[in-house]
């Protein structure tokens, strides 16, 4: 646990956001709450706009004034546009380069649509120096007893859904431990940024996250879920769809972009974490599950040409899908 007796670190926050301004506003005004805390140590936030078209930019420009802080009593807000939509891989690369430019001790990692409890910071601090890459539980603003990201209990292959089967999961000091769900809401140390570098910015989405959480353990960071710090997120659909008569899950996503770089991605983070074995499992699952679970040949192709760039190293297919 944290001691008392050191001083409390500068953390700031970096949120990535894509035309969802009413939701990065909902967000923007919790983290000046949060700020607003006696003795929080939550410094600044930091946007990173994806080249929206919504007036994300100019609405982030209003604030900052393009690069200065703004006038929140609190915490001040700086955005930072893209010339052109990164992703989620690409806009954590930027933003993460630029807290730790920034001198940052701890970064605050999170996507525009989640909303941290108020007290989410200070219950993730109270593990500060035990761990260097720790987040909260992300559930379901409309039914926070249900996770929006299942989670695979570490040591078996049990995934859980409810809160309740979490809390039960949980050691004596409240973590899970070798499980995040990066990034909604994680903090990272700087030493760790030092030691691993910044998340894939090629990956685009999907997978760039967990990536980052394979990375972090391969160099001995500390991983865990503090299952007493919640971030609100909206339903993300059918991720964890049963298959196999429920003996395994899989992440179904109706969107052809989302697939196609959750398979290129998936792909090669199964090959170099966990050896070709686990890649062609992977590779089966997705054949079964679209021929047989859920019947969808132009998913079959669209898999193909995924895992066909993947081994090519070519991260430009995801474009044709873009919107």
């Amino acid at each position: 646990m944290t001691d008392p007796s050191v001083p409390p670190p500068r953390v700031v926050a970096v949120v990535v956001t894509y035309d969802r301004i009413e939701l990065l506003q909902r967000l923007v005004e919790r983290l000046d709450e949060v700020g607003a805390r006696e003795g929080s140590p939550l410094v600044e936030v930091l946007v990173v706009d994806n080249a929206s078209s919504d007036g994300t930019g100019e609405w982030l420009a209003g604030l900052t004034d393009r690069e200065m802080p703004d006038e929140h009593a609190s915490t001040p807000v700086l955005g930072r546009t893209l010339a052109e939509n990164l992703g989620g891989a690409g806009g954590f690369h930027a933003g993460l380069a630029w807290a730790v430019e920034r001198g940052a001790d701890l970064v605050w990692l999170m996507d525009d649509d989640g909303l941290p409890d108020a007290g989410c910071l200070e219950t993730l601090l109270e593990h500060r120096g035990d761990l260097d890459f720790w987040g909260p539980v992300v559930v379901d603003e409309d039914d926070p007893g249900r996770l929006v990201f299942p989670i695979r209990l570490p040591g078996g292959t049990r995934v859980v859904h409810r809160m309740a089967d979490v809390a039960a999961a949980a050691d004596g000091d409240g973590l899970i431990r070798d499980v995040v769900i990066p990034f909604n809401g994680v903090l990272v140390t700087r030493e760790l940024v030092e030691r691993v570098g910044l998340p894939r910015e090629e990956f685009f989405i999907w997978g760039d996250d967990h990536e980052y959480r394979l990375r972090a353990e391969r160099a001995g960071g500390r991983v865990a879920t503090v299952v007493d710090a919640r971030v609100l997120h909206p339903s993300v659909g059918e991720l964890g769809t049963p298959m196999l008569g429920g003996r395994t899950t899989y992440n179904h996503s109706p969107s052809d972009l989302k697939h196609y770089c959750m398979a290129r991605n998936n792909l090669l983070n199964l090959r170099e974490y966990r050896g070709w074995p686990h890649a062609l499992a992977f590779v089966a699952k997705t054949l079964w599950f679209y021929t047989v679970t859920r019947p969808r040949p132009r998913r079959l192709v669209l898999s193909a040409r995924a895992w066909v760039a993947a081994l090519r190293g070519d991260f430009t297919g995801h474009r044709r899908y873009l919107r």
